[in-house]
């Protein structure tokens, strides 16, 4: 799927190939609300920029996004980039501190924000020397820090502009569109330099992975500020000319379904939490009941079973889903083992920030692609293994390709590091099958050696930990050369099979509990893979955006204390 040859490139090129093409089609909307034509958003993307150009805006200068998903949002990022500018997203869940850091650290020109963000810039205001725009339009008349409200500057925009002829600077495909800040697994947060090139060259690759329709709804539920959305549930859809449907609610099961059974999308970007939570709530009690836990144990029955209970899952996704893209971690292998006997329309893929982020993915309903693995290298990726290991054949993943970041901003010595002759070192762990599908093992920093030598991975391991319904997250750590594990209760579904529970009698439950689930797991586990403990966790873990625990926050030490504590 194509909407311009192949060449020089950029989004701004990119941008005015879909809204000539579809030009009466809607573009992006809230959910249940209208939404702009590609025409009216086009239009509204020209009046915008020249009028932050008029302002002083030029290229190269950085201008921040803070917000949650709206259409503002978009239509914001499109008119910084028609500039040269540069668009700098910030995640809405992202501490007071970090966002300030990366704010002062920009030198932003201008802040786009909403009101559950602003308390974040109060005391940056003296530092902030840019008009200060509310996608909400909430006002604020402090001293130091003023507000702009987004609907009225647009309307002022379109008046003044009137379709005139632009004079915008040449952007070029190598220009610096975005910078964005990592929050991966691995602590201290980088700032990636991703060009026009990079976004539409991952764009247009991925939009070969699947026979979509065009003008269709998609429906956005991940957070815009991260690539992962933004590229494949913001960049592509336009390739399709589709509309693009915002929530502004926590996606939970509730808001999902309400919101399908009015959108009817046909395509959703998803994290696995989210089809972990439908398979443990909705197909996992199913599955287990007398007669059904026996049928499933045959592997027909089991696939007919999985397909019965697949549509109703297609049911709750609206009836007309075609495709979802689902990334950001991996999946648990049970929970997709499900899915793909359901013949659910899923795709797995594999990124990073810095690679723009796809990697590797599908394509969509390729018999050849396992379970477990994230499909095969996308067109234009080269991907190898790095010190591979003979017996397994498992080594570091390296990428390379025209999607891969020009390099952080401002660390010459990080950029190097992470780009030795010209290949991106992901950090994470895989091998290749004989099909050339790709396996992510889990993360090189997330290794565990054992007193023997063996490598232990610690996500396998949690994977099948999580398959439990007692358990909603867990970690498995190293103490003093053997393995236990930290989970995180699901509080909620034992409530509701076990009313009116004291917390004395709910501990002894998650304990007994949590000691049996040791026992069935060790079954599958290698005897040096053992877990000696699973201890329980009051809190859940603090996560990032694709909701992958934070791991750096963790160690043996530091469990032992949170819960003493």
């Amino acid at each position: 799927m194509r909407v311009f040859s192949e060449g020089a490139q950029t989004l701004n090129v990119l941008f005015d190939a879909c809204c000539a093409k579809f030009k009466t089609a809607p573009s992006l909307g809230m959910a249940m609300g209208t939404s702009w034509s590609y025409e009216e958003l086009h239009q509204r993307v020209m009046a915008v920029a020249s009028r932050l150009q008029q302002e002083g805006v030029k290229k190269g200068d950085r201008l921040a996004i803070l917000a949650e998903n709206s259409p503002s949002w978009g239509l914001a990022w499109l008119a910084i980039v028609r500039l040269g500018a540069i668009a700098v997203p910030v995640l809405p869940e992202m501490p007071e501190g970090d966002v300030q850091h990366i704010l002062q650290e920009m030198k932003v020109k201008a802040v786009f924000t909403t009101r559950r963000q602003f308390d974040k810039l109060i005391s940056i205001a003296e530092n902030l020397h840019g008009p200060v725009f509310t996608f909400d339009d909430f006002r604020e008349k402090l001293e130091t820090l003023k507000t702009i409200p987004f609907s009225e500057y647009v309307s002022e925009a379109l008046a003044t502009f009137k379709g005139e002829k632009t004079d915008f600077p040449p952007v070029e495909e190598e220009d610096v569109a975005s910078i964005i800040y990592t929050s991966g697994t691995s602590g201290y947060s980088k700032a990636v330099m991703l060009t026009h090139r990079n976004f539409t060259m991952n764009a247009c690759s991925a939009s070969g992975l699947a026979i979509l329709p065009e003008r269709s709804t998609w429906l956005s539920i991940l957070p815009m500020s991260h690539t992962y959305e933004f590229t494949c549930g913001f960049l592509l859809p336009m390739i399709f000319g589709a509309r693009v449907a915002y929530i502004d609610k926590l996606p939970t099961p509730a808001v999902l379904q309400k919101l399908c059974r009015y959108e009817k999308p046909t395509v959703i970007f998803a994290v696995p939490l989210i089809l972990e939570k439908i398979y443990k709530k909705k197909v996992q009690p199913e599955m287990e009941k007398g007669l059904m836990r026996l049928a499933c144990s045959i592997g027909m029955l089991r696939r007919m079973i999985s397909r019965r209970i697949g549509k109703k899952i297609l049911a709750f996704f609206g009836g007309k889903l075609v495709f979802m893209g689902v990334g950001g971690a991996k999946m648990n292998p049970d929970v997709e083992k499900f899915f793909y006997e359901a013949n659910f329309p899923y795709l797995i893929g594999y990124g990073m920030t810095e690679a723009a982020p796809l990697i590797a993915g599908g394509p969509l309903f390729d018999p050849a692609i396992g379970v477990g693995s994230t499909g095969r290298p996308i067109p234009g990726v080269e991907v190898r293994i790095e010190n591979a290991s003979p017996q397994t054949g498992i080594g570091e993943i390296m990428a390379r390709g025209e999607n891969v970041m020009q390099g952080y901003y401002d660390d010459l010595e990080s950029s190097r590091e992470a780009l030795p002759d010209g290949w991106l070192r992901t950090g994470d762990v895989g091998r290749f099958d004989e099909k050339g599908n790709l396996y992510v093992t889990g993360r090189l920093k997330n290794v565990i050696v054992m007193p023997n030598g063996e490598n232990v991975y610690p996500e396998a391991i949690e994977h099948k930990i999580e398959t439990f319904s007692l358990v909603a997250e867990v970690l498995v750590l190293e103490h003093e050369g053997q393995l236990e594990a930290w989970a995180f209760p699901d509080y909620e579904q034992l409530e509701s099979e076990h009313p009116g529970m004291s917390g004395e009698e709910q501990r002894a439950l998650v304990k007994k509990g949590l000691e049996t689930l040791r026992r069935e797991v060790n079954e599958q586990l290698s005897r040096t893979s053992h877990l000696v403990h699973i201890y329980e966790k009051s809190e859940p873990f603090i996560k990032t955006a694709t909701m992958k625990i934070k791991r750096y926050l963790y160690d043996d030490m530091t469990m032992r204390r949170e819960e003493q504590g």
